[in-house]
């Protein structure tokens, strides 16, 4: 072997010697770079999964929370249909009252409801034809105990039960509906007492 071929081996021997060198620090390092890749990734996995973990329980929670909230609005509205079917109920059984009982009421009220003025009181047509004897006259003696006169109306006005007084030129709605509609709120607290 010639001096130029030693050398040639030699070069070659070194160039084989580095790449080598060179390789296993490249191999080394992507060793070391999917190393840390995989790391991050397991990183990544335990903080996506952490994250699904956390959404999952929120969401339930807000599908728990929106199932009790639409419970208890179904329990308040069939709650409210119960009140509102008992209300219905006692309103139909007071203008069911026999004519006795009823006038007997009606009694009552006007006690309440006239003032110590002139007017008019209104009845249906119903009531009207119904009136108890000498139920004119007791009329008349409970407007003078409150120092006032109230004469009968012969024409009758379009309400289900109770009466409208007129004080001079003004209205008011003693009607079973409008006492009814007044004491809503009271009524169906009390009922809602007594059923729930």
């Amino acid at each position: 072997m010639s001096g130029l071929d030693n050398m040639k081996s030699q070069i070659l021997d070194e160039a084989a010697h580095s790449a080598e060198v060179n390789i296993a620090q490249a191999k080394a390092k992507a060793e070391e770079i999917l190393d840390a890749a995989r790391a991050e990734a397991a990183a990544q996995v335990e903080k996506i999964s952490d994250k699904a973990e956390r959404d999952a329980v929120n969401y339930a929670q807000r599908v728990a929370s929106s199932c009790e909230m639409q419970r208890k609005q179904m329990l308040l509205r069939a709650k409210q249909d119960v009140i509102a079917n008992v209300l219905n109920k006692a309103y139909n059984r007071i203008l069911a009252l026999d004519a006795e009982a009823y006038f007997d009421m009606i009694r009552r009220m006007l006690d309440e409801f006239v003032l110590g003025e002139s007017g008019v009181i209104y009845f249906s047509a119903r009531d009207l034809g119904r009136m108890p004897a000498g139920f004119e006259a007791e009329i008349q003696g409970a407007a003078a105990k409150k120092g006032g006169a109230l004469s009968l109306a012969k024409e009758s006005k379009e309400m289900e039960g109770g009466f409208i007084l007129v004080y001079g030129g003004i209205e008011e709605n003693c009607t079973i509906k409008a006492l009814f509609d007044a004491k809503r709120d009271e009524l169906s607290d009390k009922v809602h007492g007594l059923l729930f």
